[in-house]
């Protein structure tokens, strides 16, 4: 069985690098970039699982984000995950199609469970 393949997008370094050793170390194959704008050139060229998408980032945010991955990948689950709890990010995020919306700092045991859920659920790669 090929790895489930997630793409970590994160303007902060440390947390990008952390998630991808962490799931790596589980089986998945995660790669992570810290920009909207290299996760939609990412996209471009290879083929994930899931998008686990941080909501604030500066440029490019998370909503904006997944509404253009969504018009060009729309079976590709994205998950958000955010420092800073927003009722109103929860709901447009979900209207635009997020599979789950996860509060920072996220358990990786609880993590694990939605990638695979929303994997399940997903297009299964371009």
């Amino acid at each position: 069985m090929e790895p489930l393949r997630v793409l970590i997008v994160d303007d902060e370094d440390e947390l990008v690098s952390a998630l991808e050793q962490r799931l790596n170390l589980r089986g998945f194959q995660a790669e992570g970039v810290t920009t909207g704008t290299e996760a939609l050139a990412y996209l471009e060229v290879t083929s994930c699982d899931v998008v686990l998408l941080d909501v604030k980032m500066p440029g490019i945010g998370g909503l904006e984000l997944i509404k253009r991955i969504k018009e060009k990948r729309p079976d590709l689950q994205v998950i958000l995950l955010t420092g800073w709890s927003s009722a109103e990010d929860a709901r447009r995020g979900k209207e635009l199609g997020a599979y789950d919306y996860l509060m920072k700092p996220v358990r990786i045991d609880d993590l694990v469970k939605v990638l695979l859920s929303a994997a399940a659920q997903g297009e299964g790669g371009a």
